[in-house]
C-alpha cells in the first residue's frame, strides 16, 4: 500500500511539473484559413513558462515573416483566454524577389556573381528569403580584405510597380583597413620564423583576412616537428592588431632500423643483413633535418648516406639539400655519389627541386680477376625533382597517406675520356586508401630507368628487400629498368597494432646481360606501437615466373622505428 502510494505520488509530481513548463500557450492565427496555413507551415513556439518568452517568440516570428518577403504584416491586439494567448496576423502581400542597388567601390561583381543569378549594372537580384545569407556573406568578404568592422544594411526601401522591393545597399562608415601589427607565437617560442613567413605566408603588414589566417595555421599538420594546439585568436586596439598563433612543437627525431635474415642456397645457412636510419629533424629550430643510413646485406654489400635539408636560406624561399652516398660492393667496385639541389617550397604539399650529381666509380679488382663490365668512369647528371606529400597527423601508424617523387636527370658519363649521353627516370608514389576505421589498402609504385648506348655493371640500379620487393635479399637485384608495386590490405584493430597481407610483383630488365624477369612476392605482416617504437614484422617469399615455391627462399623483415 505504501509504495502504490509512493509511485501515484511521483506520478503526479510529473504530471505537475510538465503542466507547469506548459503552463501559457500561444496559438498564432491569421486572417483566413489560407494565411492560418501559411503560419503553421511556419512553426513556432506554442508552450511556454512565462509572458516574457511568448513576448520574444512573436517577436522572432515576425524577423520570420519578413525574411520570407511578408514585410507588410500586422499583428493585431494579442487576447488571453485563460492560460492561452491568441495572436493573430495579417500576412498581407508576400514579395519574392529583392532588388539591391549597389556601387562597385563598395562590393565587387565578381563577388556576387556567385551569389546572384541576375546581375546588372548597379544591380542585383535575390530571393528575398536569401537576404540574410547574402549579406553575410559580403561582410564576410569586407572583413578578408582587412575591414571586420564594418556592417552593411539596406537603406530606402521601396515597393516598385512590378510587385518587387527595392533598396539600396550601404555600408557604416569605413573604417581604416586592418593590417596584422605583430605575430606572437605561444606555446613553441622558437618555432622558426622562415616557416611562419614562407611556409605559413603569415607576415606582418599583411590584410588581416581571419578566414584565411584559420585556413593556413591548418597546414601545420604538415609538418613533422610542429602541430596547431588551437585557433589563432587576435587582439585589436585602436591602432593596431596583433595576431597570436598557437603552436606545440612536436618530437619528430627518429631511429628506424631492421634485422632480415634468410638462407643461403648455396651454404643452407642462415644469413644476417640489416641497417640503420637515423633522422634528426629541428633540433636547431631552425626546420632543418639530418639523416644518416648505413645498410649491409648478404651479399656483402654496404652502403653508406648522408643527407642534409637546409630550408629557407638566409630567411629566403629557397632551400638546398645536399646528399653523399658511398656503396661499396664486396671487392668489386666502389661508388661515390654526391647531390646538390636548391628547393622551393610551392606550398606546404608541393615542392620542386633542381640540382647537380656527380658520381665516380672505381674498380676494385686486380687484373687477374678484372670483369669488363666493371670499369672506372664518372658522371655528371643535372636534374629536376617534384614531390607531394600529405600527411595524416592524426594517425599513428601510417603519418603520410600520400606520396608522389619523381625525378629527372640527363647528362653525361665519361669512360677512357669518351663521353656517353645517358638519362635517368626515378618513381616513388603510394596511397593509403582508408575504407573504414579498421580496414585500408596500401598502394606503392617505384621504377627506375637508366637509358644509355653501353652500361656497366657498376652503374645498375640495386633493388630488393623490406623497402622494395619483400621476399628477397637486399639489394640482391640489379637492373638498368625496373617497376615495382607493392600492395597491402590492412586491419587496424586499435591505434597500436594491425597485421597487413603481402602481395609484391616486380619487373625488371638488365640490357647488360639481355635478361626480362618477372618477379612475385607473397607474406605477410604486422606493425605494434611499443614503449620502444613502432616495431614491424614482414614474413615473405619471394620467386620468379619459372621458380617454384621453396620455403627456404623466405625472408623474415624485423624493423623497429624510435621516435624521440
Amino acid at each position: 500500500m505504501i509504495k502504490s502510494l509512493h509511485a501515484i505520488l511521483i506520478i503526479s509530481f510529473l504530471f505537475s511539473s510538465e503542466m507547469l513548463c506548459q503552463e501559457l500557450q500561444l496559438k498564432i492565427t491569421g486572417k483566413d484559413s489560407l494565411e492560418t496555413k501559411t503560419i503553421d507551415s511556419i512553426r513556432y513556439k506554442k508552450y511556454h513558462r512565462d509572458f516574457e518568452s511568448i513576448s520574444n517568440e512573436l517577436t522572432a516570428f515576425r524577423k520570420k515573416l519578413n525574411s520570407l518577403g511578408y514585410i507588410e504584416s500586422k499583428m493585431l491586439p494579442l487576447r488571453k483566454e485563460d492560460s492561452i494567448f491568441n495572436a493573430k496576423f495579417s500576412l498581407n502581400t508576400k514579395y519574392n524577389y529583392l532588388n539591391i542597388f549597389f556601387t562597385d567601390s563598395l562590393v565587387s561583381r565578381k563577388i556576387l556573381e556567385k551569389l546572384s543569378n541576375n546581375i546588372s549594372e548597379g544591380q542585383f537580384s535575390i530571393p528575398i528569403e536569401d537576404t540574410e545569407r547574402v549579406l553575410t556573406a559580403i561582410n564576410l568578404k569586407l572583413s578578408e580584405n582587412g575591414d571586420p568592422f564594418s556592417t552593411l544594411k539596406l537603406s530606402d526601401i521601396t515597393i516598385n510597380n512590378k510587385g518587387e522591393i527595392d533598396a539600396t545597399l550601404i555600408r557604416s562608415e569605413k573604417t581604416q583597413v586592418r593590417r596584422i601589427d605583430k605575430v606572437i607565437i605561444k606555446g613553441y617560442e622558437k618555432f622558426p620564423k622562415s616557416f611562419l613567413k614562407h611556409y605559413l605566408k603569415i607576415k606582418e603588414q599583411q590584410v588581416f583576412n581571419l578566414t584565411l589566417i584559420k585556413k593556413q595555421i591548418t597546414d601545420l599538420n604538415e609538418l613533422n616537428f610542429a602541430r596547431q594546439l588551437k585557433d589563432p585568436e587576435v587582439l585589436f586596439t585602436k591602432d593596431s592588431t596583433t595576431l597570436y598563433v598557437f603552436i606545440e612543437k612536436v618530437k619528430s627525431n627518429n631511429f628506424d632500423g631492421f634485422i632480415g635474415f634468410g638462407t643461403n642456397e648455396e651454404t643452407n645457412n642462415i644469413e644476417f643483413s640489416g641497417y640503420l636510419n637515423l633522422e634528426l629533424n629541428n633540433n636547431l629550430n631552425y626546420g632543418e633535418s639530418f639523416r644518416l643510413v648505413y645498410k649491409s646485406d648478404e651479399n656483402d654489400q654496404k652502403n653508406f648516406l648522408v643527407n642534409l635539408n637546409l630550408p629557407y636560406l638566409f630567411n629566403s624561399p629557397i632551400g638546398t639539400e645536399l646528399e653523399l652516398s658511398l656503396l661499396k660492393k664486396d671487392s668489386s667496385f666502389s661508388t661515390v655519389n654526391q647531390n646538390a639541389k636548391l628547393f622551393y617550397q610551392i606550398n606546404p604539399k608541393n615542392k620542386v627541386f633542381v640540382g647537380i650529381r656527380s658520381i665516380k666509380s672505381n674498380n676494385l679488382l686486380d687484373s687477374l680477376y678484372s670483369n669488363p663490365t666493371i670499369q672506372d668512369y664518372a658522371s655528371t647528371f643535372y636534374n629536376v625533382r617534384y614531390l607531394y606529400r600529405k600527411r595524416q597527423k592524426e594517425n599513428i601508424l601510417f603519418n603520410t597517406k600520400t606520396l608522389l617523387d619523381v625525378q629527372f636527370e640527363t647528362g653525361n658519363r665519361t669512360f677512357e675520356k669518351q663521353d656517353t649521353k645517358q638519362q635517368q627516370l626515378a618513381l616513388d608514389a603510394y596511397h593509403v586508401f582508408n575504407l573504414n576505421q579498421k580496414n585500408n589498402i596500401y598502394l606503392r609504385g617505384t621504377g627506375f630507368g637508366l637509358f644509355s648506348d653501353t652500361y656497366f655493371e657498376n652503374e645498375l640500379a640495386r633493388f630488393g628487400g623490406i623497402n622494395s620487393i619483400r621476399g628477397f635479399e637486399e639489394n640482391s637485384l640489379s637492373a638498368t629498368q625496373f617497376g615495382v608495386l607493392n600492395t597491402e590490405y590492412r586491419y587496424v584493430f586499435n591505434n597500436s597494432i594491425y597485421i597487413h597481407t603481402i602481395i609484391d610483383f616486380a619487373y625488371l630488365e638488365n640490357k647488360l646481360i639481355a635478361q626480362k624477369e618477372k618477379l612475385y612476392s607473397f607474406g605477410f605482416g604486422f606493425g605494434l606501437i611499443t614503449k620502444a617504437g613502432l616495431l614491424k614484422f614482414n614474413f615473405a617469399n619471394g620467386k620468379n615466373e619459372n621458380q617454384t615455391f621453396k620455403f627456404s627462399n623466405s625472408q623474415v623483415h624485423l624493423s623497429l622505428t624510435a621516435f624521440f
